[in-house]
């Protein structure tokens, strides 16, 4: 069975409108990246040096990110060789199945939670890319399951950072934990774990600062954050995840590494996927930072924050393959 066809009949197991999400979500990246390859595919029948040189090209203006281009393209030549293949066009599935194996990587990508009382979730990551709507969409996703999810705002340096979460909140029908602008964080995370105790709440969800990673105060802010959160519940926090803009490409890779290595992240998010043509950013990072992607935001609505798939992810990018493969065996 082709690879196309196994991929696609994996995804008719799962829910329909989430695999539209990851279609629509995608569509800037399948333009700009699939196309381009099924055009080069198209235009170039022979396999040869330029064919490789224009498809590394067209990848790394993906984002997929220079060193695991030159690995996917050693690998594609070696399958060439050993297969001898002499159509550009039987890449295609091996193509795509290089790619789902680079990101499927080898950790569970579930959000852990505490068997034993409150879960507590941490968002870290610099202003601007998405973290309090990323918070507002989880607590609305949590809220669905039958949850019981409050918030906790210790972003208290940016302004409009509480009201915006309380806005999330209003809107997921979640309660936020805050104090004023300008308040000390880790006695607002205190605050928030005393008032999770006692409303007997499933999920607290808290938000950080997200000031520049470079400035080490903001690593201190955090280790205080961590330190009142343990005395109270020595588990926690059970996930720590860093949320990152995917229309910044390798910038978001390079806060990835600046922030990820000194604050305990346990996961990232790629916000705004739905916004850029250079989706091959989630490649690049599964490749180079040993964390796995948990979740990526697909678009502006409530139900558009979801658990990241490999499988939805490439079934997603490569569907204009698919369905002239389905055509052409009919």
């Amino acid at each position: 069975m082709s690879f196309f066809r196994k991929l696609k009949e994996s995804i008719a197991s799962k829910t329909e409108s989430v695999t539209k999400q990851f279609r629509d979500g995608l569509e800037k990246t399948r333009q700009g990246f699939v196309e381009k390859v099924a055009d080069l595919i198209t235009r170039r029948k022979k396999i040869d040096e330029e064919f490789y040189e224009e498809l590394e090209e067209i990848l790394i203006g993906a984002d997929v990110g220079v060193n695991t281009v030159m690995t996917l393209v050693e690998e594609l030549r070696a399958e060439v060789k050993k297969q001898r293949i002499e159509d550009a066009a039987e890449l295609r599935p091996i193509l795509s199945g290089k790619l789902m194996d680079l990101l499927r990587g080898d950790d569970d990508n579930s959000l852990k939670e505490n068997p034993d009382g409150i879960t507590v979730i941490l968002f870290v990551g610099v202003n601007g890319v998405g973290k309090t709507t990323t918070i507002g969409k989880l607590a609305h996703r949590y809220k669905q399951e039958g949850k019981k999810v409050l918030l906790a705002a210790g972003d208290t340096f940016r302004a409009g950072a509480i009201e915006q979460l309380e806005v999330w909140g209003q809107r997921a029908g979640v309660d936020v934990i805050k104090q004023n602008p300008g308040s000390d964080p880790a006695a607002v995370m205190y605050d928030a774990v005393q008032a999770a105790k006692q409303r007997n709440v499933d999920i607290l969800i808290c938000d950080t600062a997200g000031r520049l990673q470079n400035k080490s105060n903001l690593m201190e802010e955090l280790n205080k954050i961590f330190r009142v959160i343990q005395r109270e519940i020595p588990s926690a926090p059970h996930e720590v995840l860093m949320v990152l803009d995917a229309t910044t490409g390798q910038n978001a890779l390079t806060q990835a590494k600046l922030f990820g290595e000194k604050s305990g992240v346990t996961g990232l998010v790629l916000t705004k996927l739905d916004g850029t043509a250079k989706g091959g950013i989630v490649v690049a990072i599964r490749q180079e930072m040993n964390l796995p992607v948990k979740l990526v935001g697909l678009g502006e609505k409530m139900e558009d924050l979801q658990p990241f798939d490999s499988q939805q992810f490439v079934h997603a990018l490569f569907a204009g393959m698919i369905d002239e493969e389905e055509k052409a065996e009919e």
